[in-house]
């Protein structure tokens, strides 16, 4: 397999994961609506955290590859440098 294609399938895979997230926390918001547990509503946190690094890791990746630059340099930052990414 080529470059390209590692590349490409490693964007792949994160894209798959945020869409497991996103199908996650819609579930749970749908699910229980308004009569969220105390845990269910950490795990929404933890989920929402989640996203804003796999947003960002993506993002990495692809300014790394437009400038020439490996994109498995990219690294997944603290939850806390990259809140508020959600689309």
């Amino acid at each position: 397999m080529d470059h390209m294609s590692d590349v490409s399938n490693r964007d792949e895979d994160i894209i798959r994961r945020i869409g497991e997230l996103v199908t996650e926390e819609r579930d749970l918001r749908e699910q229980h609506e308004h009569r969220l547990t105390p845990m269910e509503r950490q795990r929404i946190r933890d989920l929402e955290a989640a996203l804003d690094q796999c947003w960002d890791l993506l993002r990495q990746r692809r300014a790394q590859e437009e400038f020439g630059k490996d994109p498995d340099t990219a690294q997944v930052r603290p939850a806390a440098q990259v809140e508020e990414y959600r689309q």
